[in-house]
C-alpha cells in the first residue's frame, strides 16, 4: 500500500488526479479528506465480490436505481453485466425509457472515459413488470437471469404519498413478492437487497434495524409458491393505515414482512434510506434529476416562490445523500453475501443519528446558498420561514405565493403568453403537504448495522470510494453544492450566469423592501383612520 501526500501518484504522474476524477482503467488513486492518494491494490474485498458478476437491478430508471447501475459500472469494471427491468410507462415503450435512461446526466463521467462506451454497453434492458408473475418477462429473458444473476437490488416502487391502498400495495407489497419468489428460483444468486425507506415503521418513535410484524397470522407455508391474494393484502393494508401516515409508508412496511418471510431461504438483506437527496460526490457534487420532495421545495425556495412552509424546525432533518445510499446498497450486498449470516440484515441508512442537522439549521444554508448562487431563473427575493401556525402559514401563502402567481399569470395572457405561475405554486404546494407528516415528527433511528459496514471495509479503497460514514459529512459544503446541483441539472443554468443573476437579485431586493415600506404604510394609515 503506498500512500502520498500532495504528490502524483507514481502510476498515473502524467496527469493530475482530483477528487472527482474518473478512476483509471487499471488503478484507482483516490484523494482522501486529508489529500492524500491512495493507490489499492488488488485486496478490495468489494471490487472482488462484484468480478464477473451478473447484476439485476429493478427500478434502474428511478434516482436510486440510476445512480447505482452509474456506481457499479465506474468501480467495479470487472463485473460482466447489468440487467435493468423496465415496464413501458406513461406512452413510453420499454425502448424509449431505456434511450432516456442512457441520456441521463448520470452517465456522464462514464462516458468522458476513453472506455465509457464499453462499459456502458454492460447494461442491458430487460422488458417485465414486477407486478406480473415472472417478473412480465419473455421465457427466454427467464431463463437468462435464473441461470446467471449473483446480485438482486430491489427498488422499483411506487413512491407517491397519495396512491390508492390497491395500487400501492400492488407495486411495493405484490411486486416484491414477485421479486422474491423470482429470486428463489436463481442457482447463482449470492444475495438480494431490498430497498426499503426508513419511514416504513412510521407509527414507532424508536426504530430498530429489524422488521417489525404485521398485523396479521400470515406464514410462507401459507402462500409458499403464489403470490399474496390482494384481498388478503388489502385486509392488512386496511388495518396498518390507521397508525401510518399514508399508504406509501404501511406498504413498504409490508414489504419488508414479505422479504423477512419469503425470502428465508437465500442471503437477503433491506435497506433503508431516509429522505434521499443530490449527491455528495459522485457522479457528481450536488447531482440530482428530479423535483420530488425536498428538491422541488429548495428549488421553490431558491426562486422566491415559496415563502412560508409547514415545519417544525426544531426537529431533525433526516436527509442522505444519494450515492451514500448506493454505497450502503453495493456494501450491504457484499457484507450480507460473505458473512454467511441466516437472518435479514437491516441498515437504517439515515443521518439523524449520527451527524444531526435540524431544520432550522437546514433553512439557513438553504437560504444563504441560495442568496450566494442565484439562479437567473429567481423570480423574487428569496425568504422564507417554517411555521406550524397553520392560520398563519395560510395566510403568507395566500398573500405572497397565490396573490403574485394570479398577478403573473394575468401578465402573461396580456401579452399573450402560455400562464405558468399558479400551476407551479399549486404543484409546489401539493409537494410540501404530502411531506408535512416528515417534517413535524422526528424518529430515533438504530445505525448499530450501518456503522459495522463501515468497520467491515478493512481496505482503505472500500473504505474511501465506497463511503458510508455520514459523520464525515459537512452540511454547510453539502448544502452548496445541492444549491449549485439544482441550478446545474433541474434548471439547466450555468455557473457564468451568476454574476447576471446576482445582479438580477439586487434589483429585487430594492423592489422587495420598496413593497414591504408599503404595506407598512398602508397598514399605519388604516390603523390611524
Amino acid at each position: 500500500m503506498n500512500l502520498y501526500k500532495n504528490k502524483p501518484c507514481e502510476i498515473c504522474k502524467d496527469h493530475a488526479i482530483y477528487e472527482n476524477d474518473a478512476i483509471s482503467k487499471n488503478y484507482s488513486p483516490i484523494v482522501t479528506d486529508n489529500n492524500n492518494l491512495i493507490l489499492p491494490n488488488d485486496e478490495s474485498a468489494i471490487r472482488e465480490f462484484y468480478k464477473d458478476g451478473k447484476v439485476l437491478i429493478t427500478g434502474g430508471t428511478g434516482f436510486i436505481g440510476k445512480a447505482l447501475a452509474e456506481k457499479l459500472l465506474r468501480t467495479c469494471r470487472d463485473l460482466s453485466k447489468i440487467y435493468c427491468l423496465i415496464r413501458p410507462k406513461r406512452g413510453q415503450s420499454v425502448e424509449e425509457r431505456f434511450k432516456i435512461l442512457f441520456q441521463s446526466s448520470v452517465f456522464d463521467r462514464i462516458r468522458a472515459e476513453e472506455d465509457g462506451e464499453k462499459l456502458l454497453s454492460k447494461i442491458t434492458c430487460i422488458s417485465g413488470d414486477i407486478t406480473e408473475p415472472n417478473l412480465g418477462m419473455s421465457e427466454d429473458h427467464q431463463k437468462t437471469l435464473l441461470d446467471e444473476v449473483t446480485v438482486v437490488f430491489h427498488s422499483a416502487a411506487t413512491v407517491k404519498f397519495n396512491e390508492s391502498l390497491e395500487k400501492a400495495a400492488r407495486l411495493n407489497t405484490i411486486g416484491t413478492h414477485r421479486v422474491v419468489l423470482f429470486c428463489r428460483q436463481m442457482t447463482q444468486l449470492k444475495v438480494l437487497i431490498h430497498v426499503s425507506t426508513a419511514y416504513s415503521n412510521a407509527d414507532k418513535e424508536d426504530i430498530g434495524e429489524t422488521v417489525y410484524p404485521i398485523p396479521e397470522k400470515i406464514t410462507c407455508d401459507m402462500y409458499p409458491n403464489d403470490v399474496l391474494p390482494p384481498e388478503l393484502l388489502k385486509k392488512i393494508g386496511e388495518k396498518m393505515e390507521k397508525n401510518h401516515p399514508n399508504t406509501y409508508t404501511a406498504t413498504k412496511a409490508m414489504a419488508e414482512w414479505v422479504v423477512a418471510e419469503y425470502a428465508d431461504n437465500i442471503p437477503a438483506a433491506i435497506v433503508r434510506p431516509s429522505i434521499v437527496t443530490a449527491a455528495l460526490k459522485e457522479p457528481f457534487e450536488g447531482w440530482v434529476d428530479n423535483t420530488s420532495g425536498i428538491t422541488g421545495i429548495m428549488m421553490g425556495i431558491g426562486q422566491g416562490i415559496i415563502r412560508s412552509v409547514i415545519c417544525d424546525q426544531r426537529l431533525v432533518a433526516d436527509i442522505i445523500p444519494v450515492d451514500i445510499v448506493v454505497n450502503t446498497l453495493v456494501v450491504s450486498a457484499w457484507h450480507t453475501s460473505v458473512s454467511g449470516s441466516n437472518t435479514i440484515q437491516v441498515y437504517n441508512c439515515t443521518s439523524g443519528t449520527l451527524n444531526p442537522l435540524s431544520w432550522e439549521e437546514l433553512g439557513a444554508l438553504i437560504q444563504r446558498h441560495s442568496l450566494d448562487s442565484p439562479s437567473k431563473h429567481v423570480r423574487w427575493y428569496p425568504g422564507f420561514a417554517f411555521r406550524t401556525n397553520r392560520f398563519m402559514h395560510f395566510i403568507i401563502e395566500m398573500m405572497f405565493h397565490f396573490f403574485p402567481a394570479f398577478l403573473t399569470d394575468t401578465a402573461l395572457r396580456l401579452t399573450g403568453s402560455q400562464p405558468i405561475m399558479l400551476s407551479i405554486v399549486k404543484r409546489l404546494r401539493i409537494m410540501a403537504q404530502t411531506g408535512e407528516f416528515f417534517v413535524l415528527h422526528q424518529w430515533n433511528f438504530a445505525c448499530e448495522n450501518l456503522l459495522g459496514l463501515q468497520e467491515a471495509m478493512m481496505h482503505p479503497y472500500d473504505y474511501e470510494v465506497f463511503n458510508v460514514d455520514v459523520t464525515r459529512l459537512d452540511w454547510d459544503s453539502y448544502m452548496k453544492q445541492y444549491i449549485l446541483g439544482i441550478r446545474k441539472y433541474i434548471l439547466k443554468d450555468s455557473i457564468d450566469t451568476i454574476p447576471i443573476a446576482q445582479r438580477k437579485l439586487q434589483r429585487l431586493y430594492w423592489l422587495h423592501k420598496a413593497l414591504q415600506v408599503m404595506m407598512v404604510a398602508i397598514i399605519f394609515n388604516l390603523i390611524r383612520t
